[in-house]
């Protein structure tokens, strides 16, 4: 009652009547103000916004038509090697010059292409049958550059053709000449085994490599062309790396999915 009988006194003391009331601080006027500008943001996001998602996977750059080991058919010592490693060469070009028990013999390339790995040096003892090189097949001298993704199994369904691609080549730096921009050209409709892999790419450590968690699925992407960049191909940079990238360099891609809204408005 004490209480009651003071607040009825304020209302009735005239000095006080014109005295403003105050409502709230200045600071929860700028909390409630921060919070609706928050929740106008949120509500136009939730209408006009879209979250994009995208799968990463390991692959390749390579020129699509697979590889080959080429193997010596004679036994002996490598005394001569004719070709470099990362040159192109025709059909049957000689590669290897080996002594044998009965003369010297030539080992040839069988079909074009670019002789990515030589196993053997001058000085090596082969025995018939032993790898000695990997062939990576190129039909001619305009076929593309492309890569191959090796996907996770259980992600190739999400994959639509035509998905943007960004790739970080294993020889170019990220951070000073950008990724590489390229979109989905095909997908594999099953996984490949490490073996299938090593023979298509000529070589069982990278069959190995793209196999270690499953058998993925190949993912084929045709990569940007530009004429004004020196590798020839489009950047996340206006020039990219002042030199040309190579086929048989690892890479690592994002493939970008198609964006979704956040929130689905049914309509009665």
């Amino acid at each position: 009652m004490e209480f009651r009988q003071q607040a009825l006194a304020r209302l009735r003391s005239p000095e006080e009547i014109d005295l403003p009331v105050r409502f709230a601080r200045p600071q929860g006027c700028l909390v409630f103000a921060v919070t609706l500008v928050a929740m106008a943001a949120a509500t136009v996001w939730a209408v006009t916004g879209s979250v994009s998602s995208s799968v990463g996977a390991a692959g390749i750059l390579t020129h699509g038509q697979g590889s080959y080991v080429l193997q010596s058919p004679v036994a002996g010592q490598v005394t001569e090697v004719l070709v470099a490693e990362g040159k192109r060469v025709s059909a049957n070009t000689p590669l290897l010059k080996i002594r044998t028990a009965s003369g010297t013999s030539v080992v040839p390339v069988i079909a074009a292409g670019r002789v990515t790995t030589l196993v053997v040096t001058i000085g090596s003892v082969v025995d018939a049958g032993t790898d000695v090189a990997a062939v990576e097949r190129i039909e001619g001298p305009d076929d593309p550059l492309m890569a191959v993704l090796y996907l996770p199994t259980g992600n190739g369904a999400e994959i639509p053709v035509g998905a943007r691609v960004d790739l970080s080549v294993q020889s170019v730096p990220v951070k000073r000449y950008g990724v590489l921009r390229g979109e989905v050209k095909s997908v594999g409709r099953s996984g490949l085994t490490a073996q299938r892999i090593a023979g298509a790419l000529g070589s069982n450590e990278l069959g190995e490599h793209f196999s270690k968690d499953g058998q993925p699925v190949p993912v084929l992407v045709r990569l940007d062309r530009s004429s004004s960049t020196t590798s020839g191909f489009t950047w996340s940079t206006t020039d990219g790396p002042p030199y040309a990238v190579d086929s048989m360099t690892l890479a690592d891609g994002t493939i970008h999915l198609a964006e979704q809204r956040p929130i689905d408005w049914l309509l009665p």
